[in-house]
Parts: C-alpha cells; sequence; structure tokens
C-alpha cells in the first residue's frame, strides 16, 4: 500500500496489524483520486472508519487542506498518526479514537468529503449514510460523500439531503457517490 500520487507519492504505508481492515487496493485508489482530483483541492475531508488512513491521506498529498480521520479501533488509529508522519501531514491532520456514529451526532463543522468505508456486511455504511442526512451541516454547500463496500452490500438508499450521482465497481469493491439534492437547502 502506498500514495499513488501528489507530494507523498511513492511513499508506503503501513497497514493496520491484524484483520480488523479491509484497505482500498493502489489501483482502486487510484480510480478513485482520478474522479476526485479536480474537487479535492484545498478541500476538508472527513475519513470515517479510518482503518490505516490510506483514503484521507492521498487526499492531503493530492492537496486537500485538512482531514480528520475517525475510527475506534486503537491499533487503527495508532497506524494512521505513524502514516501521516512518514508522508509529513501531521499539521493538517486530526486522528480521533471514536465511535462514527457518535462522532457524527456531535460534530459542529462541515466538509467537502465524507469518505465512508465501514467493517462489511453490517450495513453500517448505511447507517453512517442515515446520520450524515439527519445532520445536514457535515457537508459544505458542494461537499459530496463516497462509500466503499462490497457490491454485494449495496442496496438503494433515499433521503431527502442527498442523492446517488454515480457508482464505479473495482472487482470486489463499489464506490458509491452521493450528492446533495438541494431539497434541504
Amino acid at each position: 500500500m502506498r500514495v499513488v500520487s501528489g507530494s507523498a507519492k511513492g511513499r508506503k504505508l503501513l497497514a493496520v496489524p491484524g484483520d480488523s481492515t479491509r484497505p482500498i487496493l493502489d489501483r482502486v485508489k487510484t480510480a478513485l483520486f482520478d474522479v476526485l482530483r479536480p474537487r479535492i483541492d484545498g478541500a476538508s475531508v472527513l475519513d470515517l472508519f479510518a482503518g490505516s488512513g490510506s483514503v484521507g491521506i492521498e487526499a492531503l498529498s493530492q492537496g486537500a487542506s485538512q482531514c480528520t480521520f475517525i475510527d475506534i479501533n486503537d491499533k487503527a488509529c495508532k497506524t494512521v498518526r505513524e502514516n501521516l508522519e512518514r508522508c509529513g501531514f501531521t499539521q493538517s491532520a486530526e486522528v480521533l479514537k471514536a465511535d462514527a456514529f457518535s462522532f457524527l451526532r456531535k460534530c459542529k463543522r462541515s466538509f467537502d468529503l465524507i469518505y465512508v468505508a465501514p467493517p462489511q456486511y453490517k450495513s453500517l455504511w448505511l447507517e453512517a449514510l442515515q446520520a450524515i442526512a439527519e445532520r445536514p451541516h457535515l457537508l459544505t454547500d458542494t461537499g459530496f460523500i463516497v462509500v466503499q463496500i462490497d457490491p454485494l452490500e449495496y442496496e438503494e438508499f433515499y433521503c431527502s439531503a442527498f442523492r446517488e450521482s454515480s457508482s464505479r465497481k473495482y472487482g470486489s469493491t463499489l464506490l458509491v457517490w452521493y450528492e446533495q439534492s438541494g431539497e434541504n437547502s
């Protein structure tokens, strides 16, 4: 696992010890950031269920101004901190050991990108989308959400706050984009 582009391109990233996380493959991360690149410069990013922090670190490498990493696992938080140090991004990052849903309920900030990649097959991604929909201030006016799940987990999600705008499948990884619908503006 490595940083695929930007100021930290080529830096190797540590994986979270054990099998509690599922890191995004470099080829999927490359494809993801090919789509995100026009919108990432100066962005404020929330990496929810951060794992190793690979996606948030990639965002920082490609020009995001700030990233908040949330994970409930001690090993994951330690790994994110070590990876941030390796890449020189400690000043533009915040790592919080927290339950994702508690964080979403209490957070008063807004983000340009919320990346949701929870443990598989527990419908946590749907729960996260619902929590974000109930707190529309979590997204800036031009903010959006990207969800990383196994294609077998996918089901349609309906709410007035945002709508599914696209999806892309890469083997056993499905990335789903959600844009604000404008109905809550």
